[in-house]
């Protein structure tokens, strides 16, 4: 066995690729393990005629990826949300579409999201993470909205991503249009004792104006949010900004409070690691915690026709990775995946893509040391 291990990396893996199958041999298997054990003893164990012992009679868990209920991941459905800080991550649906300005369908994103992910397994093997083996994740459903009014979803959203927050677990919240901007960050606000809070947020459009077509809509979020005492505009840091569809008295706001801006250009020509630097220097400016929003429409509209503001010029899914990697590199208060829009979407590739992103987020905040968490 020695002998196999001394010869099997040979001289012609790619540098990304050695260090991938190094760290795969280095990977435990025991909530694997533990998932078998499960499913056999409560999905029974398989027909007589079945060879391979593990596969029980009901699909428990991960296998076969196009069967089961769909929670994020096929993580375990918590309904008891009183329980969500037993979990080192709880995934919450905002299922809400009432801040649109153009193209609804947003309210199915949750929906749109958990369905794909069902695709997925917990192993990536180019960050070396096994999400199974490292955290527990949670999926706690969907905040119950109110569809004729936005700003009693506002408190309901408010109130559901601060009780994930103050539980200890890693809040991921699956949108949405962007207006749930404003609430989520908020409620991690409010959680702070007066610390400041820093926001990262990728997407074609600026969201910073305060009013559009007479309401706070999802084009308003970072103007109220940055009303907030202790989350300063000078902490929020715009990526992917550009394209005809960001409104001047938005772009005014952000030039009068100071925000950063970054165009893909911006990114693309100053190199994304330099580009994910700035932003990590911007939003932890004087800042206690950093909340990450990812707009889909951030990246370029081939890519996610689901979506209800898509613009062509966007990022590569390749160059959104990487920043989010990047940015995942120090601790984050948690996420939100916003603007997906099932309706609108072709063979689930823009569910698809937010599913990636949230994966890669937990993954390199595993891989950096920042989940699980300590939990007194």
């Amino acid at each position: 066995m020695g002998q196999f291990h001394r010869h099997s990396y040979h001289d012609n893996y790619g540098p990304e690729a050695r260090r991938a199958v190094e760290a795969e041999a280095s990977l435990p298997t025991a909530k694997h393990e533990e998932e078998i054990a499960r499913g056999l003893e409560l999905g029974l164990p398989g027909a007589d005629s079945i060879a391979d012992r593990t596969i029980p009679t009901f699909s428990r868990g991960e296998l076969p990826h196009f069967a089961g209920i769909n929670t994020f991941l096929k993580a375990p459905y918590v309904e008891d949300v009183r329980r969500c800080g037993e979990y080192d991550v709880a995934v919450l649906g905002a299922p809400f579409d009432g801040g649109t300005t153009y193209r609804s369908g947003t309210r199915f994103g949750p929906q749109g999201i958990r369905k794909i992910s069902a695709l997925y397994g917990p192993y990536s093997f180019e960050l070396g993470v096994d999400l199974r083996e490292s955290i527990s994740i949670a999926d706690l459903g969907d905040v119950f909205t109110i569809p004729g009014n936005i700003e009693k979803t506002f408190d309901q959203i408010s109130k559901a991503v601060g009780h994930v927050y103050a539980s200890g677990a890693f809040p991921v919240v699956l949108g949405g249009d962007h207006s749930i901007g404003y609430p989520t960050t908020r409620a991690v606000a409010e959680q702070l004792g007066g610390g400041n809070l820093g926001i990262i947020h990728f997407d074609r459009h600026v969201d910073t104006q305060e009013t559009d077509l007479d309401e706070r809509m999802h084009t308003t979020p970072w103007f109220h949010a940055t009303d907030i005492p202790n989350v300063p505009p000078k902490n929020l840091v715009q990526i992917g900004i550009g394209g005809w569809q960001a409104p001047r008295p938005g772009v005014k706001v952000g030039r009068e409070r100071g925000t950063t801006v970054m165009t893909v250009t911006d990114c693309v020509e100053m190199g994304i690691e330099a580009a994910a630097q700035r932003a990590l220097d911007v939003a932890w400016d004087g800042a206690d915690a950093v909340w990450l929003s990812f707009d889909v429409d951030c990246l370029d509209a081939a890519f996610v026709p689901g979506t209800g503001w898509p613009e062509p010029g966007g990022f590569l899914p390749r160059e959104v990775l990487k920043f989010i990697q990047l940015i995942a590199r120090r601790p984050l208060a948690g996420i939100e995946v916003v603007e997906c829009s099932p309706p609108y979407d072709n063979g689930e590739i823009t569910s698809l893509i937010a599913t990636r992103v949230i994966c890669d987020t937990l993954g390199c905040l595993v891989r950096a040391g920042h989940l699980p968490t300590f939990k007194a």
